[in-house]
């Protein structure tokens, strides 16, 4: 049997960041656990937040500027290495789980920031090893060296 050309992934991120951040609201309306006063760390989530936005942002021009495929269930046609994409393999999941911290300031609480690393595993072991190994298959050493070359995460 044929496998598709693109990554069978565990779920689509944006939808897995939306998930987190909700259970993590939901949980804080239960029972809070708020860490401290908001308006100094809500400044900091604002300015974390646009960072995301802009990394996110960055990401996706990146993207569209080598011709391929932003979403997921879409054919991969290039290695994108320009841009964020020098940095790291993942900017765009760097962006989510950044703007999920910046939900955890922004709120003040606990359970909110323990959402984040719920967050990273999930994509780590849900999208992004999956896709590391359909961008193996697909383009074989070149991928490989780049996957030497730059960081997974940051």
């Amino acid at each position: 049997m044929d496998e598709p050309d693109h990554p069978v992934i565990l779920a689509w991120p944006p939808l897995l960041f939306t998930a987190v951040v909700v259970s993590g609201y939901f949980v804080h309306r239960v029972d809070p656990i708020v860490l401290g006063p908001l308006l100094p760390a809500r400044g900091v989530a604002g300015a974390v937040a646009l960072v995301s936005c802009a990394l996110a942002t960055w990401a996706g021009l990146a993207m569209k500027a080598e011709g391929t495929a932003i979403h997921p269930s879409h054919p991969t046609t290039v290695i994108v290495s320009r841009g964020p994409y020098s940095h790291t393999r993942n900017p765009m999941y760097v962006a989510l789980c950044l703007l999920a911290f910046s939900a955890g300031l922004w709120s003040g609480d606990l359970w909110m920031l323990m959402a984040v690393p719920l967050l990273a595993c999930t994509l780590h072991w849900g999208v992004i090893r999956r896709e590391e190994r359909y961008l193996s298959r697909k383009f074989g050493a070149p991928y490989r060296a780049y996957c030497v070359a730059v960081r997974r995460w940051l």
